[in-house]
């Protein structure tokens, strides 16, 4: 699948302003990125770094007045969501040293209150994949997928008390899940291809069989077309932006996926 990603977002800035952005895609196993184009107004000087989880950053001081970012990028990913019903459990001393961190628990994924929790829903369930398949069904029957009902990050803890919550929610409470079966589970943000209604997303994915595989509580069956831009081992690791010093929240954004194949050669980017 040929997709064209764009984001815009546009801030007022009162005072120098520094960033830290996670908003270019990069090709890996599931996604390929043909080109991209990244535009920041005015021209401020950036600097690019790879953080712990592997993500591209974009390190900047924005300067006082108006302040915008707009990115876009052809990505060709996958035309199925892989499964692999299963799919076996790795022992822990099997796992790759860099999947280890996504075992422990984190500031939103309080793993180590859901053992017998987790337990109970993957009770029948061979160890492994049909856990995790079992834990996305669970969510998916029982905690309500709301977009628009939050705007600040909840716990997984939290998310289990309310029942209810928006994407990265869900995706908090699956991990928690996951890892305490130590199963290595982290979050992904990002496009997702017919998203309804249109904003970033954020599903999670499990490490077993030796690979990584997609969970996505909020969409039925397994909708293809995802786009990575950040991985990590909860919301506070895949901001697509994060500022410091005083609070500034963008007074425009806006963030589109389309099928390349509806546009013509000749179309300029958004």
């Amino acid at each position: 699948m040929h997709l064209r990603i764009s984001c815009y977002l546009s801030f007022e800035i009162a005072v120098p302003t520094p960033f830290i952005l996670m908003l270019r895609p990069r090709s890996g196993g599931q996604q390929w990125v043909e080109k991209d184009e990244y535009k920041i107004t005015p021209s401020t000087p950036v600097f690019e770094f790879t953080d712990h989880y592997g993500n591209l950053c974009q390190r900047l001081i924005a300067k006082p007045g108006i302040f915008s970012i707009t990115t876009s990028a052809d990505v060709i990913t996958s035309d199925v969501t892989d499964q692999a019903f299963g799919a076996p459990f790795v022992e822990i001393q099997n796992l790759p040293e860099s999947v280890l961190c996504y075992l422990l628990p984190s500031r939103y994924c309080e793993s180590d209150f859901f053992n017998e929790m987790a337990c109970s829903i993957t009770d029948d369930d061979l160890a492994g994949y049909d856990q995790v398949h079992a834990i996305t069904e669970w969510l998916r029957n029982n905690i309500q997928y709301i977009p628009g009902s939050n705007n600040e990050p909840l716990s997984a803890i939290q998310v289990n008390n309310r029942q209810f919550g928006v994407c990265k929610d869900l995706a908090h409470l699956g991990i928690a899940l996951c890892r305490s079966l130590s199963i290595p589970a982290r979050i992904v943000v990002g496009y997702l291809h017919q998203l309804q209604p249109m904003d970033m997303h954020a599903w999670f994915e499990a490490y077993v069989g030796n690979r990584w595989y997609t969970f996505d509580a909020t969409q039925i069956n397994s909708p293809c077309g995802y786009v990575a831009l950040g991985y990590g081992r909860d919301a506070a690791d895949v901001a697509v932006f994060n500022q410091f010093g005083l609070s500034v929240f963008p007074i425009e954004q806006k963030f589109d996926v389309q099928c390349f194949s509806s546009f013509s050669p000749d179309n300029n980017w958004t």
